[in-house]
C-alpha cells in the first residue's frame, strides 16, 4: 500500500513540475530573478551584491514584476539595458548553446578516451600474462655465443 503511495505522490510531483516552473515564468518574484541575474560592478549574482547599481536593478525588477512582466520580459529588458553578461547563465540559444552543448560533449570524449585506455591496458595485461610470451626472442647465433661465454665461465 505504501510502495503505491509513494508511486501516486511521485507521478503527481512530475506531472506537476512544468506548472511550477510556468508559474515561476508567468509570476516571477525578486527572490528568483536575483540569482539569475548578474551585478554588472561585482560580476556576482544580485542575491550577493552591494553595490548601487545592483540596488537599482532590483527596483526595476520589482517594478516590472508590479507591472505584469513575465521573467523573461524582464531578462529582455535587462539584457536590452546591460548586455547578455547581465544574465547569469547564458541562454539555451544560438551561439550560446555550444556553452551548453560543449561540457556535454567533453565529458563524452573523455569517458571514450579513458575506455579506451583501460581496455588496451587490460588486454595487454592479459596478453602477457603467458611466461612463455614473456621470452624474448633473440638471434640464434648471438645465442649460441652467449652459451659459449656462460659455459665458459663455469
Amino acid at each position: 500500500m505504501s510502495r503505491l503511495l509513494v508511486l501516486l505522490v511521485a507521478i503527481v510531483a512530475v506531472l506537476a513540475a512544468p506548472s511550477v516552473a510556468n508559474a515561476s515564468e508567468e509570476n516571477p518574484t525578486l527572490l528568483d530573478l536575483e540569482k539569475k541575474v548578474m551585478c554588472p560592478t561585482c560580476n556576482s549574482t544580485l542575491e550577493l551584491s552591494h553595490a548601487p547599481i545592483a540596488d537599482r536593478i532590483r527596483a526595476f525588477i520589482v517594478e516590472r514584476i508590479d507591472a505584469g512582466d513575465t521573467e523573461t520580459e524582464i531578462k529582455d529588458k535587462l539584457v536590452a539595458q546591460f548586455g547578455e553578461r547581465i544574465l547569469a547563465a547564458p541562454r539555451k540559444s544560438g551561439f550560446n548553446l555550444v556553452v551548453w552543448v560543449l561540457p556535454l560533449v567533453a565529458i563524452v570524449v573523455a569517458g571514450a578516451i579513458v575506455f579506451i585506455i583501460l581496455r588496451r591496458w587490460f588486454r595487454g595485461r592479459r596478453e602477457t600474462g603467458d611466461p612463455a610470451a614473456d621470452e624474448v626472442m633473440i638471434d640464434p647465433s648471438l645465442q649460441r655465443r652467449i652459451d659459449d661465454e656462460l659455459a665458459r665461465l663455469d
